[in-house]
């Protein structure tokens, strides 16, 4: 077979679900043949889509698809300045569009491609909150009914529920909540639903990164009682320095990792065993190429896989998500936000949800596409972002 090379790169906009949503489409010299890949930063759209055919479509038209590796360090150092979000994302949606075709070309599934599957279905924890106890406690059951073993509880959503701030004369708009209140509601949240629904669950939870380190090793100590799956994003990236004496103070699993861009964020985390499961945002990282290391690397050191995936990662991002997981021995557990139907009917072939369990189909790649005329139809909305503007009490700054 002659040389297949790159024709055109184009960025899709769509927002089916109502959150913007970023899919690549990588099409070849052998006509009908092109694969899809997600680039999405949902609040940064416009600057990813420029980036992807502005910049990376010229720089790539011509080259060969089968060169991956090759391709994925040139675009990651063709902008000199590197391992940003907005062009991580975009050479996400190339690099796991170019595992798309690949695949098709050897008429195989992805996870095939990388070594056959590990487990035939992907283990996924859905989310329960409320704005009390008993609902969160129902909606942890109603999971439950569903064959759901793993569930992440809040109460009150990120940082929990904030009741009678007293802000000063003057306070700046923003997400208010109390760290404080957050701390002691959690603790009491875990005690009600272990109290009512018993140790035949396995239960998670997300910090957000939303309270001080030293406030983040007294939670982790006390929630120890309740047996937590994992404890997620307890920290910042730029405060990855105290896992270390959170580890030396405490038992409670810790994932960590959707924010991350750079492997030296997460690199001294692995090999010093300070965490237990990394959860990046493989969009976030630039795509399946280095995901694919990163769970071999975390794989050494007894480190499960738990990679983010919320609602504003594309289907397409989902299916990555979901083949990487069937291939990795170390998987550990798989965030799953849910695919409406709408969002079904524009991705045909997204991942099944079924008793508990993720299943990827048997079509070649990704074995997902998707329908560019329905997707028109669902425009994305670019707007201020409300829920990072989040404040202390006092109106100061704080990390969303």
């Amino acid at each position: 077979m002659s040389k297949i090379t790159i024709r055109n790169i184009k960025a899709i906009l769509t927002a089916p679900a109502g959150i913007n949503l970023i899919v690549v489409k990588v099409e070849t010299s052998e006509p009908g043949l092109y694969g899809l890949g997600c680039a999405t930063f949902a609040y940064r759209e416009k600057l990813v889509a420029s980036m992807v055919e502005d910049y990376l479509d010229p720089l790539l038209k011509g080259r060969d698809v089968s060169n991956i590796e090759d391709l994925w360090q040139l675009m990651n150092n063709n902008s000199y300045w590197r391992n940003g979000p907005v062009t991580n994302n975009a050479i996400s949606g190339v690099d796991m569009a170019l595992w798309d075709i690949k695949g098709k070309l050897a008429n195989m599934p992805l996870y095939d491609l990388l070594g056959g599957k590990s487990r035939e279905g992907v283990a996924v924890y859905r989310h329960a909150d409320g704005r009390d106890l008993d609902t969160i406690t129902e909606n942890v059951q109603k999971f439950m009914d569903q064959n759901i073993r793993h569930i992440r509880i809040q109460w009150g959503g990120y940082g929990g529920d904030a009741k009678a701030l007293n802000k000063p004369a003057g306070a700046p708009d923003g997400v208010y909540y109390c760290p404080d209140q957050y701390i002691r509601n959690t603790i009491k949240l875990f005690e009600h639903v272990r109290g009512k629904l018993g140790d035949q669950i396995e239960l998670l939870h997300d910090v957000h990164e939303r309270i001080p380190p030293i406030d983040t090793i007294r939670l982790a100590k006390a929630l120890e009682p309740y047996r937590l799956f994992f404890l997620e994003d307890v920290l910042s990236p730029e405060q990855g320095d105290w896992l270390k004496i959170l580890r030396q103070q405490s038992c409670t699993p810790i994932a960590i990792g959707e924010l991350y861009n750079n492997p030296k964020e997460w690199d001294y985390l692995i090999y010093n065993r300070l965490i237990d499961f990394i959860r990046v945002h493989i969009s976030q990282i630039g795509g399946i190429t280095p995901a694919r290391k990163l769970a071999i690397f975390c794989e050494q050191f007894g480190i499960r896989t738990a990679w983010h995936g919320p609602g504003d990662v594309s289907p397409v991002g989902h299916a990555a998500n979901v083949h990487l997981d069937l291939v990795s021995h170390n998987f550990g557990i798989q965030e799953w936000a849910g695919i409406s139907e709408t969002l079904h009917e524009v991705f045909p072939g997204s991942p099944i949800l079924k008793d508990g369990y993720v299943y990827a189909n048997d079509k070649p790649g990704l074995g997902i596409d998707i329908n560019e005329e329905l997707a028109a139809k669902y425009p994305c909305q670019t707007r201020v972002t409300q829920w990072t503007q989040t404040r202390l009490p006092d109106g100061t700054l704080y990390t969303p």
